[in-house]
């Protein structure tokens, strides 16, 4: 989105209001009335008693984000309106009732706003008690695990955009470095009948991946290895290893550790993924969100990196026929020769 400064400027300040609006759009149903088929604003007025002058600005707010498209009418009553393709999923996971960005008054960034001055000569922060990092205590680990299962969804998306890709046909292993509690292995299953994923994260995460076993319809292909991933090697015997929003929360030095030794658990023609936010310019609101919760986090080291330095490290470890898969997050895919 190339808007001039002032432009940019004007809706930052006004984005306060936007997420009033599109969360009210999202929490009454409206996002979900228009989702799928063009809905007047007379029918959408009836459904949720609501008066059709003021729910007619509601929806300008929602045209002006380019969340809705309207078709005009004669009459306000007949105007049709309908919500544009995404528009309700990214409202969803940006401002749904799990997403972290939507709590926003106890979520420990709130710690931050006001404050930037003093957060930044080290006078004020998040306290270790509200992010612990790398997380320790049962209750760290699994409060983690949530966070970051809640934001899935773009995640598992992209991997399904791209299955047939990812998955040729025939029984494939994968295991999922660092995986959480299994839930995008959940939906991976899902798309591929001859898939099977193995979680490797450590040994405490076990009871949550069991949670997600359990009510997973794929259960018999989910299972779980446990380890440190810097303590020791890597399992082998599997057709691929992912890393999902791993490698970014480790300093270069620990990155490349991590994917040598994915080098050297793979067989030849093994795969490697590794899916994260990539320093990117044209998803820089995502990114806006994790730079600014970390300013006032010393102890996570976590850094966006272009899929250019994955692609020259990966280069450099002897991976090779490495490529983009596009989506809502991209995926880097190499081989092993």
């Amino acid at each position: 989105m190339n808007l001039p400064s002032r432009a940019l400027l004007s809706l930052l300040f006004h984005g306060e209001k936007a997420v009033d609006a599109v969360g009210t759009a999202l929490d009454l149903g409206i996002l979900d009335a228009v989702d799928s088929e063009p809905t007047t604003l007379g029918e959408l007025s009836e459904r949720f008693g609501l008066v059709p002058m003021r729910l007619y600005k509601l929806l300008d707010c929602l045209e002006c984000l380019g969340l809705v498209t309207r078709t005009a009418s004669n009459t306000l009553h007949d105007t049709e309106y309908r919500a544009t393709d995404g528009a309700r999923a990214a409202a969803v996971d940006v401002l749904g009732p799990d997403s972290i960005e939507r709590d926003r008054d106890s979520y420990p960034w709130r710690t931050l706003h006001g404050n930037l001055p003093a957060v930044l000569a080290g006078r004020h922060g998040i306290p270790a008690s509200d992010f612990a990092w790398p997380p320790q205590t049962p209750d760290q680990i699994a409060g983690f695990e949530r966070s970051m299962a809640a934001g899935i969804a773009p995640i598992a998306e992209s991997f399904r955009m791209n299955t047939e890709t990812l998955w040729p046909p025939g029984q494939f292993r994968l295991l999922d470095i660092g995986g959480g509690d299994g839930t995008l292995a959940a939906h991976l299953l899902d798309h591929h009948p001859d898939l099977r994923v193995d979680i490797y994260n450590l040994p405490a995460v076990a009871p949550l991946v069991s949670v997600t076993r359990a009510a997973c319809p794929h259960s018999r292909r989910l299972g779980f290895v446990g380890g440190d991933f810097f303590a020791d090697p890597l399992p082998t015997g599997y057709d691929a290893l992912a890393f999902v929003r791993v490698l970014h929360d480790w300093p270069l030095p620990e990155a490349r550790l991590l994917l040598e030794k994915a080098h050297r658990a793979l067989p030849p023609g093994g795969r490697l993924l590794i899916c994260e936010e990539f320093r990117d310019p044209e998803r820089l609101a995502r990114q806006f969100f994790w730079s600014y919760f970390l300013i006032g986090v010393d102890t996570c080291t976590s850094l966006l990196r272009a899929a250019t330095e994955y692609h020259r490290l990966l280069t450099d470890l002897g991976f090779h026929e490495i490529r983009i898969l596009p989506g809502p997050f991209d995926i880097i895919v190499a081989t092993k020769p």
